[in-house]
């Protein structure tokens, strides 16, 4: 019998990620938690690839651009510890990086100083060509299922 574990970061809120446990325990997932050095999902047996979910693009235009500095802090962790780190986007609307540029922030509606789709598709390219991080996007009711995935899982 194999035990599939995946550890969940426990800087993750459990309450704001129950739907990704849900799903990942209904494919015969153990979910735990524990804290990871990167990212906020991995498999117990193997921790070289992790998977950092966002919410939206809208989370991860802000970590970019307003939390920058953690941000990247946690870009080189990964890539000095020899880690895949893969930025997980649950959005129902973009289906690969370049699908970014398109992207309509909805701030542009309050402040004409929001980053726009085209900035933001600029520093995510930037970011993956520097720190080898990788950026998949899926539908929010896929993201378990993508997580096993990207981790190399059976679903």
């Amino acid at each position: 019998l194999v035990l599939m574990v995946i550890i969940e970061d426990t800087r993750n809120k459990p309450d704001k990620n129950a739907h990704i446990k849900e799903q990942l325990e209904s494919m015969g997932y153990t979910v735990m938690r524990s804290k990871l050095l990167v990212g906020d999902y991995t498999f117990a047996t193997n921790q070289s690839i992790c998977i950092d979910t966002k919410k939206d693009l809208s989370e991860l235009c802000g970590n970019v651009t307003g939390d920058h500095k953690r941000f990247r802090d946690e870009c080189e962790r990964a890539r000095e510890a020899g880690i895949q780190l893969i930025i997980l986007v649950a959005d129902d609307n973009i289906e690969n990086l370049s699908g970014v540029f398109s992207w309509k922030n909805p701030r542009r509606f309050y402040s004409k100083k929001a980053t726009t789709g085209r900035t933001l598709g600029k520093i995510l390219y930037n970011m993956r060509d520097k720190y080898d991080v990788q950026f998949e996007f899926c539908k929010r009711e896929d993201t378990g299922k993508r997580i096993v995935e990207l981790l190399g899982g059976q679903t």
